[in-house]
């Protein structure tokens, strides 16, 4: 039976390990002296009671999330439905609206008399209705952005600020300025997939009850014993029969082949020779850090209880930035409490310390024109030199992208996902 090294624990470590463990000897090393990746379900106690809230990978849908839903078809996790609703408040003007239903898009009643909000409603049609044209005809002009197109289309400052540009930064967790620059084409495919698009006929979301961590252990059950934690590697030796791991402890490890089922910058820097195409391709897709605060500080939230969404976008006039956004986790994960738990991206500085309750930094894919373009370039290190790299930065960046990546590789090792 061929060897595997599988380096990361992420869900595309695990699903990768989950699919391959009954026809090779594998062995998945992870860095950390936990597993999970983004599934990051934390416990806390607050005036006596216990809550499990997530902190990273909390939602997926009915719609774009095939294979994960398979996934957990096959291990037996249940789901529970969710809302998933979106508001923007404006830390300078006070403007704020949740577009979820007609009461909460105008929460702030004032809204009813502003031209502009109106006219930001038109505008939202008229971008859905671009988009779809768009989607159906699939002439898209090479390397346009989304910046690009509402140039073009002629939407003004107030749309582009105020809905579409944070929009887009509260998904991917980048800044408005980066936003502007993905590609028009990555950016349509993904809103026309997952219904963003469409005012009505949404995909229904859900929430893993009791916390997304839930999954994990039924996912390892058939190779737990073969998890190494604190496995601090230092470097990847490819050979024509093999590949060497060698630890930051001195000693070192023989097998066949090798997963990276990391993030692309940390799978390049552990290659020991990298090809020109891994470091053309791995070195276009880049991270960017993000800092998540789990809180009790409701001053994130929009100033009007009934403009509060499941996420929530803080904007202000750094379009450098990285998204504002904070998630209200009662809403999303279906928490009966009188306190109302929040995961807040990038505003430590706003937050209460002393309704802080616990401090992560994840780092997220960044798609703009070279790293898509990158992606398209998949087959050119993928299954070379006995190795396969796997991640959600081969798609859209998510949970079911990281599951797809992990397909991928099994496909390629004589494996089908049924």
């Amino acid at each position: 039976m061929k060897k595997i090294a599988i380096i990361g624990s992420g869900v595309s470590g695990l699903s990768c390990a989950h699919l391959l463990h009954k026809q090779y000897d594998i062995t998945v090393f992870e860095k950390n002296n936990y597993i999970g990746g983004h599934t990051a379900t934390v416990d806390v106690d607050v005036n006596g009671k216990n809550y499990a809230i997530d902190t990273g990978f909390i939602v997926f849908n009915d719609r774009t999330y095939p294979y994960f839903e398979k996934l957990l078809k096959r291990i037996g996790i249940e789901r529970k439905p969710t809302e998933m609703s979106f508001s923007v408040h404006n830390e300078e003007t006070g403007f704020e609206y949740n577009g979820h239903t007609f009461t909460s898009l105008f929460a702030q009643k004032r809204n009813i008399f502003r031209p502009r909000f109106w006219k930001l409603l038109a505008d939202i049609v008229r971008f859905n209705k671009l988009c779809k044209v768009l989607h159906h005809d699939n002439k898209y002009t090479q390397g346009q952005t989304l910046g690009n197109l509402l140039d073009e289309h002629g939407f003004n400052d107030f749309f582009r600020y105020h809905y579409i540009l944070p929009m887009g930064a509260a998904i991917w967790s980048t800044s408005i300025k980066e936003m502007s620059g993905v590609g028009v084409e990555f950016f349509v495919k993904f809103f026309f997939n997952h219904g963003l698009l469409d005012i009505t006929n949404r995909p229904q979301w859900y929430v893993i009850p009791g916390g997304s961590r839930e999954y994990i252990a039924p996912l390892i059950k058939g190779f737990a014993d073969n998890i190494k934690l604190n496995s601090d590697i230092k470097s990847v030796v490819r050979r024509d029969l093999g590949v060497t791991l060698s630890f930051a402890d001195g000693h070192s490890e023989e097998f066949d082949k090798v997963v990276f089922a990391c993030h692309s910058d940390q799978a390049l820097k552990l290659l020991d020779s990298p090809t020109d195409d891994e470091i053309k391709v791995l070195g276009a897709i880049p991270y960017t850090e993000n800092s998540v605060i789990l809180h009790t500080d409701t001053r994130l939230l929009p100033k009007r209880k009934a403009a509060w969404a499941s996420w929530n976008y803080l904007l202000n006039d750094n379009v450098d930035k990285a998204a504002v956004v904070t998630y209200q986790m009662n809403i999303l994960q279906g928490i009966k409490s009188d306190t109302q738990f929040c995961v807040t991206l990038n505003h430590k500085q706003g937050i209460d310390k002393e309704k802080i309750l616990r401090e992560f930094t994840y780092y997220h894919p960044v798609f703009n024109k070279a790293s898509i373009a990158a992606q398209r370039q998949k087959k050119l290190v993928d299954g070379e030199n006995n190795s396969y790299f796997c991640g959600a930065y081969w798609y859209n960046g998510f949970h079911e992208d990281g599951v797809k990546s992990a397909v991928d590789v099994a496909r390629q090792l004589g494996v089908e996902f049924d």
